[in-house]
C-alpha cells in the first residue's frame, strides 16, 4: 500500500484547519497529512497539536517563524516527505477551494500512469464556483499567457492543487526553485515537463473560500507575470 502526504500550508486558518483534518482522515484511501504553519497568531497550530493526540501517527506538523511564503512552505513540506519515504505528494489550500474529496481522483490519476496530477480548473469538464467574472478572466488568461511563453501544455499552469510521484520531487532540484507565489506552481509543472514527466489534469470545481481571509496580492500577481520570462529563459 502507497504513503500518501498531504501538505497543507496555513497561516490564520483556525476557522477551516478542523473541519479539514476530519474530512481528509474520513476519505476512503489513506492519506496523512503535513500542516506547514507560519506562525500563525490566531491558533492554528496549537489547534493542529491538539488533534495530534486524536490522530497520532497519521497528522504531523512543521512551524515556522514568520510567513514565509507559500513556495518556501511547499519545499519545506516536500523535504520532510522525501526524508520519510512517501510515495504521493500532494499539495492542497487549507480554506477548501479544493475539495478534499478529488484527493482520491487525483492519487487515482497518479496510480494510472501519471507523474503529476494537476486538479484543473480550466481543463474538460473543470469549473469555477463563487468567483466574479473578472477574478476568472485574469486567472484563465494568466493561464494562456504561460502557455504561450513557456509552450508548457497545461491548461491551469497556476493550480495548487497536484500529486506528485516521489520520483518528481527526487528529481528536480528543490534549492534551485525560486518563485514563491503563483510563479511557484508555474515553476514546479514547467520543471516537471522540461524533465520530460507526464503530467495529467484531473477536472475539478474550485470553490472560492467561504471563511478566513485570502492571502493572493498584487505582489504575488506581479511575481508570476515576470518569472514567467524568467522561466523561459533561465530554466
Amino acid at each position: 500500500m502507497s504513503k500518501n502526504l498531504v501538505i497543507i500550508p496555513t497561516y490564520n486558518e483556525i476557522e477551516n484547519i478542523d473541519k479539514m483534518i476530519r474530512t481528509v482522515f474520513s476519505l476512503p484511501r489513506a492519506f496523512e497529512i503535513l500542516i506547514v504553519d507560519d506562525g500563525s497568531p490566531d491558533g492554528t497550530a496549537a489547534h493542529v497539536k491538539l488533534l495530534q493526540n486524536e490522530f497520532s501517527g497519521k497528522l504531523h506538523i512543521e512551524e515556522r517563524k514568520g510567513k514565509l511564503g507559500l513556495g518556501t512552505a511547499y519545499i519545506h513540506g516536500f523535504k520532510w516527505a522525501l526524508k520519510n519515504n512517501y510515495d504521493f505528494i500532494f499539495e492542497m489550500d487549507c480554506d477548501f477551494s479544493h475539495n478534499p474529496n478529488d484527493l482520491v481522483r487525483l492519487l487515482e490519476a497518479c496510480e494510472n500512469g501519471a507523474d503529476v496530477a494537476v486538479g484543473s480548473r480550466y481543463c474538460k469538464n473543470g469549473k469555477v464556483s463563487n468567483w466574479p467574472l473578472g477574478r476568472i478572466l485574469m486567472s484563465y488568461f494568466a493561464s494562456v499567457y504561460v502557455r504561450m511563453v513557456l509552450w508548457l501544455p497545461v491548461k491551469d499552469t497556476t493550480a495548487g492543487f497536484k500529486c506528485y510521484r516521489k520520483k518528481v520531487l527526487e528529481t528536480i532540484p528543490l534549492d534551485e526553485v525560486r518563485f514563491m507565489g503563483y510563479a511557484f506552481q508555474i515553476e514546479m509543472k514547467y520543471r516537471a515537463y522540461k524533465l520530460k514527466f507526464k503530467i495529467v489534469e484531473v477536472p475539478i470545481l474550485f470553490t472560492d473560500r467561504v471563511l478566513g481571509v485570502s492571502k493572493m496580492s498584487t505582489k504575488i500577481f506581479k511575481e508570476a507575470f515576470l518569472g514567467v520570462i524568467q522561466m523561459r529563459f533561465g530554466i
